[in-house]
């Protein structure tokens, strides 16, 4: 049995009970932490709290070398976590097929994402989001301005009276990352809301930007403005996302008046 345990958004304590049962029972434990992480703890932290040992595999171990990972699943209960919710990223639905294709059963047990988490704390209805986007870190992508993936989504989403969550890029042990610096060193960088709001300033200086920060965790912090003005401020530690609305209902603009100080004439309402 293979089963695909989201661990929810911030520390060891934001898994859901019957993820934590199923943890706490699986005679091994596999973890990746480069589509995301838990920001509030460590590694250590989430084996003693919750009395298991985790291997840690990088992205290579996940999505070119997981064998041992299918072959332990074959004779044994076997856990694998992520961050957030275990089906957000493909990568996990191709180890998933992998394990079916060796008749390995396999669950799944869902955590809170980032993007369920976003709706609630902006007060943005779940259903008027459009498709999301990724901002990349400028060398990732190597293009002179935005990348076209991404202005067309918002643009496309903003025709349709849609709001964009806008994901900003997490770099760990990606070999682009590694590269622009000298040495060995584990590379882990998370794109702030700030350098994204600097990013798309370039494009959309006056667009209203919302910024969540640390969703999920004790202080999560949401604070609107323009793309401009949020680009000069500071949104304290990660993890960082933003969005950027689109046609507000009444209750909506109500929302982002009274929970991220939005000036209400910087938005389009319906």
């Amino acid at each position: 049995m293979l089963t695909f345990i989201g661990l929810g958004l911030y520390d060891e304590r934001s898994i859901t009970v019957e993820g934590q049962e199923a943890l706490r029972n699986a005679d091994r434990a596999y973890a990746e932490f480069y589509t995301s992480k838990l920001i509030g703890t460590t590694v250590d932290d989430l084996e003693s709290h919750h009395g298991v040992d985790i291997e840690v595999r990088d992205r290579a171990g996940v999505e070119q070398h997981p064998d041992d990972i299918l072959a332990a699943a074959e004779d044994e209960d076997v856990a694998f976590l992520t961050a957030g919710d275990t089906m957000i990223s493909t990568t996990h639905v191709d180890l998933r097929l992998r394990a079916h294709d060796r008749g390995i059963e396999t669950r799944v047990i869902h955590g809170v994402t980032a993007q369920t988490a976003t709706s609630a704390l902006t007060g943005l209805q779940n259903y008027r989001f459009g498709k999301a986007t990724t901002l990349p870190f400028p060398y990732a992508h190597g293009a002179d301005g935005l990348p076209a993936s991404v202005t067309r989504t918002i643009d496309d989403n903003r025709e349709d009276g849609l709001h964009t969550g806008v994901y900003l890029d997490i770099k760990v042990d990606n070999e682009a990352a590694t590269n622009r610096l000298e040495g060995d060193e584990t590379v882990e960088e998370y794109m702030t809301a700030d350098v994204g709001a600097a990013l798309l300033a370039e494009e959309y200086p006056d667009l209203v930007g919302v910024v969540v920060a640390r969703a999920g965790s004790p202080d999560p912090l949401v604070e609107a403005d323009t793309m401009a003005a949020l680009a000069e401020r500071e949104f304290g530690d990660p993890l960082h996302l933003l969005v950027v609305p689109g046609d507000c209902h009444l209750l909506e603009a109500d929302a982002l008046v009274e929970l991220a100080g939005v000036d209400r004439d910087d938005l389009d309402i319906v």
